[in-house]
């Protein structure tokens, strides 16, 4: 096969081509490692990972659709997705299926899926048309401030309360976007003093509101399903705040410093935090090899939430270091790609969804070393998911389509990867 034939199969950029493979292959592997627990449950082996691996071959056919259009008409799906996601936000938070005590999912044509998935890619779509529209010569309009926050309101509004973490990762997003979109550094300083403000707020109703028994008493297996029973005896927690016993009992445990001896370690209390780290600290640096697992059987979410544990536990520190570094290699890759983009739209979107993915990838694997309290952030990309598999292809997608379309500034004649049947208006000029 000559180079011809390969550019045509693989368009756009390499190498987020060779990232996206190398994460896809991980997730096939842990994902089929991890799920030994489904399998035993079913009765079917075969079964998790089978339903894996369709998800992600939906998820490859969306990449490739997405990757042949043209960046510039992404503009047209913005007011449909953001109109989309609002509804569908709204409804998942009014009459959602609750699983693990929150209402994050909605069943439609027997197809369940989250509708914040989709909200973070229309929050980007959207930010980045209104930077790229108000710049100027000495940076963003202070008018972008103004409507970024109009706009971020109405996506991470409804999130906030049934999904905090998903909620903070996408205002980090924001965050970095209207940085890398030179918003005015004092109108940021600003909006993080009130951010640090409404933190403060925000803890200390959280510890008001929340159910002290269930954040503090050892004696209690701390579940989600024993918050949620607590809050229907109790009824002192309306809709709103239904959470707040999770993320109060959360807080209690990420920040209790206590020493407790291995002996004394309650496994059914903190299974998840427990489990992971013996999987960490019995990977002897090298690991056990795939497959060898031995943790999965115990841990919950193993090939999901907590799949970076047993990434650990299998293939060690290089294994571990290598899934970390294909994330840091995917966001410097696109912020060189941005860099090349002459218009600034196109340079915005690939740059709010490499935020959107890795920002993610850092926070999942915090969670699982133990640098950040348990919350239920997959790992984008290696994760066992549906909706967000998809659409984080979908993201993949956009990117290499950024690389193929997306005209580059003057001075730079080679694109990342051009058709063989475009001429650039660069060169025509010179003509």
């Amino acid at each position: 096969m000559n180079n011809r034939s390969i550019n045509n199969i693989f368009k756009g950029d390499k190498v987020i081509w060779m990232v996206f493979f190398f994460l896809c292959i991980i997730s096939i592997i842990e994902v089929y490692s991890a799920s030994s627990s489904l399998s035993y449950k079913g009765g079917n082996y075969w079964n998790p990972i089978l339903k894996h691996v369709g998800t992600l071959a939906v998820g490859w056919f969306m990449m490739i659709v997405v990757m042949n259009i043209k960046c510039r008409y992404f503009k047209l799906a913005t007011p449909i997705l953001l109109f989309a996601s609002f509804i569908l936000l709204i409804w998942v938070w009014l009459a959602g299926e609750t699983t693990n005590g929150a209402n994050r999912w909605i069943s439609f044509l027997g197809i369940q899926f989250q509708p914040s998935e989709l909200g973070k890619g229309a929050l980007v779509l959207a930010i980045s048309q209104i930077l790229s529209a108000m710049q100027t010569d000495k940076g963003a309009d202070k008018k972008a401030f103004r409507f970024i926050l109009i706009v971020s309101a109405f996506i991470i509004g409804p999130i906030v309360f049934e999904n905090l973490s998903t909620a903070m990762l996408i205002s980090l997003t924001v965050l970095l976007m209207m940085f890398v979109g030179r918003v005015p550094l004092k109108q940021i300083g600003k909006l993080l003093g009130v951010c640090a403000l409404f933190a403060v707020f925000c803890f200390a109703l959280i510890m008001l509101v929340g159910n002290n028994e269930a954040a503090t008493n050892p004696k209690q297996t701390l579940t989600e399903q024993t918050i949620q029973e607590t809050q229907k005896e109790e009824g002192t927690i309306d809709k709103l705040f239904h959470r707040a016993d999770t993320w109060k009992a959360r807080i209690y445990k990420f920040f209790d410093n206590k020493y407790v001896a291995p002996k004394d370690f309650d496994l059914d209390k903190d299974a998840q935090v427990g489990h992971a780290n013996i999987a960490i600290a019995s990977s002897n640096v090298v690991g056990k090899g795939p497959g060898n697992s031995t943790e999965r059987d115990f841990l919950s979410q193993a090939f999901s939430d907590f799949i970076y544990a047993i990434i650990i536990e299998e293939t060690g520190i290089v294994g571990a270091a290598l899934v970390a570094l294909l994330y840091i290699v995917l966001l410097f890759r696109t912020g060189k790609i941005a860099n090349k983009c002459e218009n600034s739209f196109p340079a915005f979107l690939a740059m709010g969804i490499s935020f959107l993915l890795v920002t993610q990838a850092l926070f999942n694997m915090a969670v699982a070393v133990g640098l950040a309290p348990v919350t239920g952030q997959p790992l984008p990309l290696i994760s066992k998911g549906g909706t967000s598999t998809i659409i984080n292809c979908i993201y993949i997608g956009a990117l290499l389509s950024i690389s193929r379309f997306a005209k580059q500034r003057a001075g730079d004649t080679r694109n990342v990867s051009m058709p063989s049947n475009n001429i650039s208006e660069q060169t025509i000029a010179h003509t």
